[in-house]
């Protein structure tokens, strides 16, 4: 594992002018790394469709207006590319659970403390450490997370990042953050000798230091990893989010 910097290319993924450029040749919608089919179980665990929901760089995915289907009543979805933010505004402009911004996510002082139910990243933590500065934009970024969740709120990562390299970024103490793990194989992936498992759908085990069990093992090498981090405060209790499995079809 410890798939971080040597998962990165020459790209500088935290540069708007890439992603402007990007998004006028790749104009067709793309979802990063899951579809919301995969993560339903998940988003629909933890967050309940009347939260308000911040989607932070959100490109031209479908993953918003999924979950507006799915009964989702206010997202908000920033972006650094005002290229994808048109595109989106015009797309959705009739649509009014969806709102969209052009917004650095290193930078989102335009929305008050404590402004969001839930925060849902899908990729974009990721494209910040492949960038310049990748150490520092984390820092600011989870900062800004951290500040616009209520108490009680979620911050969903969906990353390829492991835990030997996320869970440092994650734990400080700063966010007082309470960890949940999951794991889950790529689009696609097949078990040897094509047998399918639920497997997923229940919490890894895994320390402050991003340790996962001793005889854990992956069955899709290049897994994608969902930290499901609850914002503590005096009067939340660690017991108050749960850690039990998901069902597939959880509602």
């Amino acid at each position: 594992m410890y798939r971080d910097v040597s998962s990165c290319n020459t790209y500088n993924y935290g540069d708007a002018l890439y992603w402007d450029a990007r998004y006028v040749q790749e104009a067709e919608s793309f979802d990063w790394y899951q579809h919301y089919s995969s993560l339903r179980p998940f988003v629909r665990r933890y967050i309940p469709t009347s939260s308000r929901v911040l989607m932070v760089g959100c490109g031209n995915a479908l993953m918003s207006e999924n979950m507006v289907e799915d009964g989702y009543e206010n997202i908000t979805n920033i972006d650094i590319s005002s290229v994808a933010i048109d595109i989106m505004r015009r797309k959705y402009e009739h649509v009014h659970q969806l709102n969209y911004m052009e917004m650095d996510a290193r930078d989102m002082s335009f929305f008050p403390d404590k402004s969001f139910d839930a925060v849902v990243d899908k990729g974009t933590l990721d494209s910040l450490m492949c960038g310049s500065d990748a150490s520092i934009s984390s820092v600011r970024m989870l900062g800004e997370v951290s500040r616009l969740l209520k108490p009680g709120g979620i911050y969903m990562l969906i990353t390829y990042g492991d835990p030997k390299v996320r869970m440092p970024h994650l734990t400080r103490s700063i966010y007082n953050w309470k960890i949940i793990l999951y794991i889950i194989p790529r689009p696609g992936f097949e078990k040897p000798g094509g047998s399918s498992s639920n497997s997923h759908l229940e919490p890894v085990p895994i320390s402050d230091t991003g340790v996962l069990p001793a005889d854990f093992v992956l069955e899709d090498p290049d897994s994608h990893f969902i930290y499901v981090c609850k914002k503590m405060d005096e009067t939340t209790e660690v017991s108050d989010i749960s850690s039990y499995p998901l069902i597939a079809d959880a509602l």
